[in-house]
């Protein structure tokens, strides 16, 4: 009987089930590929994934969220004169109980105030705004917007000069309120406001004007209007009746002191 079969070492002819590294990881790639593939096509769901559409909708979200905590403020303000009216009626107290009641809200900030007022506007700068003076660099995007620390400035100046009740754009001030910026957009009270920005003042007219010229960061502010062009106006508004704040009162994150 002779011995025909090749060898494992010698022939020419390729021996059947070999590994094959270069196969495997060809079938691998592809393999990988295709689930990226899908996974684009699952998440886009027929739509352009390079688009801004996702910003938008969820800039629409924030708007519509913004009008729905207005309505909201509005309903709850009507709620609270009906609940006030009803305790009214009888409520078991004195008359000069009442008034140091009456006089706690007004302080407040939970009832209309009016008054002698003034009004500070801030707007962004022109977006191709250059230098306007020698010596001072070409604006950058940053310099051209109204930031937190500004709204911030006018807002802390007022109350050091006295003033009996502020209002940002159309909303009360009081205690808890907290002016923050995201962007170039106002975010204030579950509210947002793009610019211009109006802040209104009830008090001293003369006082509030002599110490929004005395704070420093203003002073830092203003040389933005004079050299980049930044919005800055103050108006004597006569006698003017500031809203009382709407909103919940209610401490989420803090309690009094006993």
């Amino acid at each position: 009987m002779s011995n025909s079969a090749e060898s494992p070492g010698t022939g020419s002819s390729p021996v059947r089930g070999r590994f094959r590294p270069v196969r495997v990881l060809t079938a691998a790639v592809f393999a990988l590929a295709g689930l990226i593939f899908f996974t684009s096509f699952n998440t886009a769901k027929g739509t352009d994934i390079r688009t801004d559409a996702s910003l938008l909708k969820l800039s629409d979200l924030i708007q519509e969220r913004s009008h729905k905590n207005g309505r909201l403020d509005e309903t709850n303000a009507a709620l609270r004169n009906d609940v006030e009216a009803l305790a009214e009626r009888d409520d078991g107290s004195t008359k000069a109980e009442d008034a140091k009641l009456s006089a706690l809200e007004v302080r407040s900030g939970t009832q209309k105030l009016t008054g002698e007022a003034i009004t500070v506007t801030l707007n962004d700068a022109p977006p191709d705004a250059t230098a306007k003076l020698p010596g001072y660099p070409e604006p950058q995007p940053d310099y051209l917007v109204i930031h937190q620390q500004d709204l911030q400035a006018v807002v802390n100046a007022l109350w050091e000069s006295g003033a009996k009740g502020i209002k940002v754009m159309d909303q009360r001030l009081i205690s808890t309120s907290a002016v923050r910026c995201v962007g170039n957009t106002l975010i204030l009270q579950g509210r947002v406001y793009s610019p211009p920005y109006k802040i209104t003042a009830v008090g001293d007219p003369e006082k509030m004007q002599q110490a929004l010229a005395a704070s420093r960061a203003i002073q830092n502010y203003m040389v933005y209007v004079n050299v980049y062009g930044l919005g800055w106006k103050v108006t004597e508004d006569g006698t003017v009746t500031l809203p009382g704040y709407s909103g919940t009162v209610d401490l989420q994150y803090a309690k009094p002191v006993e």
